[in-house]
């Protein structure tokens, strides 16, 4: 079973920061990829960012190119999401993604989060 847990959402001014986090827990398991999803209200999920665990390859958005960036603590089975100079149109729930491999029967699984949820507003 994987089980992921994130944390950092919260309301904040625009042009703030806030640092997103995502750990991954359970047993049998291998980590292939991380990444972070928001979606806004009336919205679909979009992808924010990504990183592929061992080479640590990260990929973001167009709309958040600069001004976030996602990192991975390999120890702790952890991602992060940092995002600074936060506008208004992130306000979002942000959910964690993982693509694991169990490693019992080589299965891909893709695990989500429970979501956070970000509000940028003065």
């Amino acid at each position: 079973q994987v089980q992921l847990v994130e944390s950092g959402g919260d309301l904040v001014q625009p042009g703030g920061s806030l640092r997103l986090s995502c750990v991954v827990s359970g047993s049998d398991f291998t980590i292939n990829s991380m990444g972070w999803f928001r979606q806004a209200p009336g919205k679909e999920r979009d992808l924010v960012a990504r990183i592929t665990y061992k080479g640590g390859v990260a990929d973001y958005a167009d709309s958040v190119q600069g001004r976030f960036t996602i990192s991975r603590d390999v120890a702790k089975n952890t991602v992060y999401l940092q995002m600074n100079n936060l506008k208004a149109e992130d306000t979002a729930v942000y959910y964690c993604n993982v693509l694991v491999i169990v490693t019992t029967t080589y299965h891909l699984l893709d695990k989500w989060g429970q979501g956070t949820r970000v509000t940028v507003s003065s």
